[in-house]
């Protein structure tokens, strides 16, 4: 097993031997390096039909992240499941490494994260990403960014009126958000006006559609980050997105959603439109998980939400790598439904 650029990188053949030796032991760690480990999936290696089971148990000991690498082969098809991502080649992974190794605890809660609610009910999963996200307030990650940061200054809204225009029609809620100035960044008073008119659908069950879309640029840029780290402890941080989470309202709700974005959706921005039962966006939208680069992971639903779309191992690429996709990459991933020219809406 050989060391590059703070991960490990094994072969087929020496895999088996690992996961033989013992089933639970891990060859990377966030405390001391390796932080993640590359597999090449492109060596034939030995026969491992048979010990498939055993492979897949060790690879998901791993405290980090595991990426398979190479082509089509047998040992691909069987070992790639395993992987928390895989990639047909080389190109990009400097990206994905230099990310992981920066902020290597954010990287292994990821990838467990993703692991262990992949198979989970929604609003259980999302408990766990909560757990998880208020957990990396806290950590040397997240501590890293936080200090080295520039002065945020609060950024006033400029703009009339309530953070959500809604209107109710017949049986549809429609709400837009109305923060352009801010280009409807997730701000606190974004968030909880969102779950308040989310609720209205839970208790009304008169209210059999739900659309929401965006006024401005674009539809949202996530988080305000001058709000990160705003709450005192990471168990405070826990029960406020227990409390105020609006995925967690919308997925209460017995109605229909259909959302529809453009421009920028970044962080929460895509993370809670991708619970919609309809999602569709403007040609020249962009998608981005940039949370790994402030040493935290999604945590507006993002673990949860989008791998029910694209699934997992390509929402760990994402979110490891920070990369942006356009419309086109996410019409063909699934994570939208749909492209619809901003004319026709």
């Amino acid at each position: 097993m050989s060391s590059t650029s703070g991960c490990a990188s094994i072969t087929a053949d020496r895999l088996t031997e690992l996961a033989l030796e013992s089933a639970y032991s891990s060859a990377v760690s966030p405390l001391n390096g390796p932080c993640c480990l590359l597999v090449d999936l492109s060596d034939g290696g030995a026969e491992t039909s048979g010990l498939q089971p055993r492979l897949q148990q060790w690879l998901a000991a791993q405290a980090g992240p595991v990426i398979g690498v190479g082509g089509a082969t047998v040992v691909r098809h069987e070992l790639g499941a395993a992987c928390d991502l895989v990639l047909d080649d080389d190109k990009g992974l400097g990206t994905l490494l230099d990310n992981i190794t920066q902020a290597p605890f954010t990287a292994m809660t990821l990838v467990q994260v993703l692991r262990v609610t992949e198979k989970m009910p929604a609003t259980q999963a999302l408990t766990v990403e909560s757990l998880a996200y208020s957990t990396l307030q806290s950590g040397a990650d997240f501590r890293r960014w936080f200090a080295a940061r520039p002065s945020e200054p609060q950024r006033p809204s400029t703009d009339d009126g309530p953070p959500l225009l809604i209107e109710r029609r017949n049986s549809a809620l429609k709400i837009r958000l109305n923060r352009p100035s801010i280009r409807n960044a997730m701000t606190i008073e974004m968030r909880d006006a969102l779950v308040e008119a989310l609720e209205l659908s839970v208790i009304d069950d008169s209210i059999k559609h739900i659309e929401v879309s965006g006024l401005g640029a674009c539809f949202c840029t996530g988080g305000a980050l001058e709000e990160f780290g705003s709450a005192s402890d990471p168990a405070t941080a826990h029960a406020v997105r227990s409390l105020r989470l609006p995925a967690a309202t919308l997925l209460c709700s017995a109605a229909s959603t259909r959302f529809h974005v453009h421009g920028a959706c970044i962080g929460s921005g895509i993370e809670f439109p991708a619970f919609a039962h309809h999602l569709s966006a403007s040609p020249g939208s962009f998608f981005q998980l940039p949370e790994i680069r402030f040493g935290l992971i999604p945590g507006a639903g993002g673990c949860v939400s989008i791998p029910r779309r694209i699934g997992r191992q390509r929402t760990a690429y994402l979110a490891l790598s920070a990369r942006r996709i356009n419309t086109s990459t996410a019409l063909e991933w699934g994570l939208i439904d749909e492209m619809t020219p901003a004319a026709a809406r």
